[in-house]
């Protein structure tokens, strides 16, 4: 039972006596409630959040619509399992992301609690469709942490540490990344490599590829890869999986980031940002490969929940009337300005990118970019938060810096965390 009175050092002395160590905390912190691009812990003390849930309030925490959604759905009913009793919300929410994703080919959709569950979902639907078994994905991605999605996941540590050996026929593609020398050509040429040499392409089923890798940085795909990875997947039979787990709603500036390359999936996997805080995600596709699955080959017991389905119609109304859409483009454009003059001034960061409000700063040791500086990244992290403002880092070698900023905060909310982050950035450096 928690107290009033409890401080982040007890609670997290509590939390080592009864939570694994395998469950990270990026901060010491214990939150007491939050409102917007704020949270307040149990101390009392204010921080600016940068981090939103990890891209997941991008209608800000407890958006009084959200709320209000989710608290009238208690007073109807709580649960009854959509598989066993029905409920219109769940075709409502479906035939308005259907509508939403981009292509002119039908579309159906279906719900699961998280961003994991779709991704493993999204691989059976994919295999029942096409009746192949393999399945590719990119270096550096993150597509969750259940066996398949973990397969498919492009980072080892600390996501694959003692945990394999994983599920067959995952191979994986460079990613392009012009920074670090590797170019659309190669990430192409990479492709065609694993037809080559690990699994032919007729035996493909889907090949999963984020529009911005997350865990990998921050690195938007350049629209150009983004058409030629469609081209080659129509061109061999492959489904073509778009994970926007992290960057759908509004996050790139697009409801869906593939809008940017002008492309359509044949699946999209999304959560995060769908549920504005409540629990859910979702598997749009085109619907004849969404038919291929036999009833009861796909569903959960909690998948698709009424209170995370209202909270998501809810979501999808205050994106469209607060046009966060555009509030995030003009997000993204005032953080990289603010954040490239601090590049002119310190050397030790390398690129600042993003799309839309999701925006990165990769550190590196004088200069180079081949030598990664996670130790800036995470000295400028526990800094800022002494200073009250909360970062994530990311990056295979941890050496990026994240910005997740709910979409609906104020100018003067991100001048004031930016104002942080400069001041925590010259501690950082000297560290």
């Amino acid at each position: 039972m928690s107290t009033n009175n409890s401080s982040n050092a007890a609670l997290m002395a509590r939390r080592a006596a009864a939570i694994p160590r395998g469950i990270g905390n990026a901060h010491a912190i214990f939150a007491a409630r939050a409102e917007n691009g704020e949270i307040w812990d149990v101390e009392g003390r204010r921080y600016i959040d940068f981090c939103a849930g990890i891209a997941v309030v991008n209608t800000g925490h407890c958006h009084p619509k959200v709320i209000a959604a989710a608290k009238a759905q208690l007073d109807q009913f709580t649960h009854t399992c959509f598989q066993v009793v029905a409920y219109e919300s769940y075709v409502e929410l479906a035939e308005r992301l259907c509508k939403l994703a981009p292509g002119a080919a039908p579309k159906k959709a279906f719900f699961m609690s998280t961003g994991a569950e779709a991704i493993e979902n999204a691989i059976k639907v994919a295999r029942a469709y096409t009746k192949r078994s393999g399945i590719i994905a990119f270096q550096g991605a993150f597509h969750g942490r259940t066996m398949f999605s973990v397969a498919l996941t492009g980072k080892v540590d600390p996501y694959k540490l003692g945990f394999g050996p994983f599920p067959g026929e995952v191979f994986h593609a460079p990613f392009p990344n012009a920074l670090h020398g590797i170019s659309i050509d190669d990430s192409i040429h990479g492709l065609e490599a694993i037809f080559k040499s690990d699994i032919e392409a007729s035996r493909v089923a889907a090949i999963f590829v984020e529009p911005v890798q997350g865990e990998g940085g921050y690195l938007p795909a350049p629209p150009e890869f983004l058409q030629r990875l469609r081209e080659l997947c129509t061109k061999h039979g492959i489904l073509l999986v778009a994970d926007e787990i992290q960057t759908g709603v509004g996050r790139t500036g697009k409801m869906f980031a593939i809008e940017h390359a002008g492309i359509e999936a044949d699946i999209i996997t999304m959560a995060k940002g769908l549920g504005g805080g409540l629990t859910i995600s979702a598997v749009i596709g085109r619907a004849d490969v969404m038919d291929a699955a036999a009833p009861g080959g796909l569903g959960s017991t909690y998948a698709g929940h009424p209170i995370a389905v209202a909270g998501a119609l809810a979501v999808l109304d205050v994106v469209e009337e607060e046009k966060l859409c555009e509030r995030s483009m003009a997000l993204g454009e005032r953080l990289r300005t603010r954040l490239n003059g601090l590049k002119a001034r310190h050397s030790s960061i390398a690129e600042v990118r993003g799309m839309g409000a999701m925006t990165a700063v990769e550190f590196c040791r004088d200069g180079d970019p081949t030598r990664p500086a996670p130790e800036i990244a995470n000295a400028l992290k526990a800094e800022a938060a002494k200073r009250g403002l909360l970062l994530l880092t990311c990056g295979i070698y941890g050496n990026v810096l994240r910005i997740m900023i709910p979409l609906t905060v104020s100018d003067a909310l991100i001048d004031e965390g930016l104002d942080v982050l400069e001041a925590a950035l010259d501690v950082a450096v000297l560290a």
